[in-house]
């Protein structure tokens, strides 16, 4: 049995991979941006061990979520899910102004990693299109460029492939992998979505805990139980070591 934290798991993928993994005999650990969101994912999981709470766009909140989840012990294994999608019309800003759409997608992960007991695997979620991202980061924030949800969403999920690449790097004691989990119809992919929904948790859940040794790679990007291809920006240590530079200026905390 694994011990298994995935944020963002009160619906979606995020609750999928909870209910897949549980149905397997996991200790899973729920994530839930609030009290009553934890009390709804819980119930949506019957056999979830708990489910912590905390805002992902907010530093501070952030900092707590890691404090619950220190309390509990240390993970075998962190499946970072939780994200906000493209469709968002304009540049929402964080208590922390900050863009939202960074601060939950990339900063989050991030400051998690950093502060929670490093676990035995670590999965961050990507997306196809972080092959479109823009590794530049000057503008992280899309404070001065005009926003494009699209290109912001993107430029997330590309960065999300870093920082699992970095970590990889950096721990090489651990497995840090991303996921591609495919177009799938969730609320955020839509109902028009062509990819299987029963296989958009799959790989995330098998990283997670199987012993197969396909899934001891370590940074690496996976769809479907397979090693893809990544943007080699992901690859490049220039790329992530602005990443985690700009991150760390953000937070104060190191990898």
């Amino acid at each position: 049995m694994s011990t298994v934290f995935i944020t963002g798991s009160a619906d979606g993928l995020g609750a999928r991979a909870a209910r897949r993994l549980i149905a397997e005999g996991h200790e899973v650990v729920l994530h839930a941006r609030s009290e009553s969101r934890a009390l709804e994912a819980l119930a949506a999981a019957p056999g979830a061990a708990a489910a912590l709470h905390g805002d992902l766009s907010s530093i501070e909140q952030i900092r707590g979520i890691a404090q619950q989840a220190n309390a509990r012990g240390r993970f075998d294994a962190v499946i970072h899910n939780a994200g906000v999608g493209y469709r968002e019309r304009q540049r929402i800003e964080t208590a922390d102004r900050l863009s939202h759409l960074f601060a939950i997608n990339v900063l989050a992960p991030y400051l998690l990693t950093s502060l929670m007991a490093l676990p035995d695997r670590l999965i961050y979620l990507s997306s196809g299109m972080h092959r479109g991202g823009d590794p530049s980061t000057d503008d992280l924030q899309w404070s001065r460029r005009r926003w494009q949800g699209a290109q912001a969403y993107s430029d997330s999920k590309l960065w999300d492939t870093v920082l699992a690449f970095a970590v990889a790097r950096l721990h090489p004691e651990l497995r840090s992998n991303a996921v591609e989990p495919g177009w799938v119809p969730t609320k955020m992919g839509g109902a028009g979505a062509p990819d299987e929904l029963e296989r958009g948790d799959e790989t995330q859940a098998w990283l997670a805990v199987s012993s197969d040794p396909a899934a001891q790679a370590t940074g690496r990007l996976f769809y479907h139980l397979r090693p893809i291809d990544a943007s080699p920006a992901a690859s490049d240590v220039d790329v992530q070591a602005r990443l985690l530079d700009a991150c760390r200026a953000l937070t104060g905390e190191s990898l």
